[in-house]
């Protein structure tokens, strides 16, 4: 694991100067061990035996909890213990005049492509979700974020990504209904808990294939994201039972697969095909039509390592409210990929936020550029 820097400034209120209850830094615990469990899904919580420069109980004071209201933060060991009700004796971080939202989840990266997982977690990001990786990437340690992995995407023989960028391991060739199923089995008793599976560029996987991998996915608990960028292949995809497509298609969509995805959940990933119309007006219509929206960067692919300001501006493009635009880097992935105590900040849950200098609800676009990033209680530089 890269190493992190953990910051012993004192936090500044409002105009700059020190306020005299400021603690000389923020805190850091040893979460080894610990894990968070969504239906047959199982992320490992980081970073372990993080070092700080202050004991690691203290208060984030005067502060604004988005869709809360003003209310003082109590954290302990890389935990929230109290949100209002916080004890007094605490050290205390002023963040009077400043808002306090969740880290954010990003539903798309490449992190064996680009291996910047601090880089990401500085930048706001507490957990990812990796759609094509080489097997080895299942074992590694990613902190400080919480990755919920693929491993290679189930693909046919000769199948994308196999030909191109992804010759090197990013891909798992089977024929058969049979062979889909055990690729399934292998790769989740590697460590995978996401399935993805390609039906663009390529050769694709037999409709019994398909139906295979979906099914034993879905007996094991776990989502099937698909790489659909048309509308025949997303329809496709829809009629195979799969969850979420791991893209917002880039080819107009027909009302009839706008249909088939509402209840299902799209991937944003718009920034990264370059924002086209096109994109964009797939992704309103899928969100009109009750798909939920989930923040991706495709990262690896993409360059920001971070919460993006584009891909937020996309959100916004495409017709989300800001409400809909934290929902979609929050609640809503963390209720997908089963990241059960991300997403939120809930007493009992881990201290990872953003203190932010203006209402997300108001200005989506200033979750891109947080103050403070906490993670598991922890600040990062």
């Amino acid at each position: 694991m890269l190493s992190l820097l953990f910051a012993c400034a004192a936090a500044l209120p409002p105009g700059g100067a020190p306020a005299p209850s400021d603690i000389a830094s923020d805190t850091a615990s040893d979460t080894a061990g610990a894990g968070v469990a969504g239906p047959g899904l199982a992320f490992p919580l980081g970073p372990a035996a993080l070092l700080g420069c202050a004991p690691a109980r203290f208060v984030l004071a005067g502060g604004t909890v988005v869709g809360v209201g003003r209310a003082d933060v109590e954290i302990d060991a890389g935990r929230i213990v109290a949100i209002g009700a916080v004890s007094t004796d605490a050290p205390v971080v002023d963040v009077t005049g400043r808002w306090l939202a969740p880290a954010a989840i990003d539903s798309h990266v490449h992190l064996a492509y680009l291996p910047e997982h601090d880089a990401m977690a500085r930048g706001g990001v507490a957990g990812a979700v990796d759609l094509a990786a080489p097997t080895t990437f299942l074992a590694a340690d990613h902190g400080p974020l919480r990755v919920g992995a693929a491993g290679p995407m189930i693909t046919a023989v000769g199948g994308y990504p196999t030909e191109g960028w992804g010759r090197n391991g990013y891909g798992l060739e089977v024929e058969t209904p049979e062979e889909s199923a055990a690729a399934v089995d292998s790769l989740h008793a590697l460590g995978a808990r996401v399935v993805k599976i390609p039906l663009d560029g390529g050769p694709t996987l037999s409709d019994a294939a398909l139906a295979a991998a979906v099914a034993q996915a879905h007996a094991l608990g776990m989502p099937v994201a698909v790489h659909a960028l048309g509308d025949t292949d997303a329809a496709r995809a829809a009629a195979a039972g799969a969850d979420v497509l791991a893209h917002t298609p880039v080819s107009r969509l027909s009302e009839a697969t706008v249909a088939a995805w509402s209840g299902r959940a799209v991937v944003s990933t718009v920034a990264a095909f370059g924002g086209a119309p096109t994109t964009l007006a797939n992704l309103a219509d899928l969100h009109a039509a009750g798909a939920t929206v989930l923040y991706g960067t495709d990262f690896g692919n993409s360059r920001t390592a971070g919460i993006d300001g584009r891909e937020l501006a996309h959100l916004v493009d495409a017709g989300l409210t800001p409400a809909d635009v934290l929902a979609a880097l929050t609640t809503a992935p963390a209720r997908v990929w089963g990241f059960d105590d991300l997403g939120a900040l809930t007493v009992g849950g881990p201290a990872s936020l953003l203190v932010l200098s203006a209402d997300p609800l108001g200005d989506p676009l200033a979750l891109a550029a947080p103050e403070r990033v906490y993670i598991d209680g922890a600040r990062l530089e």
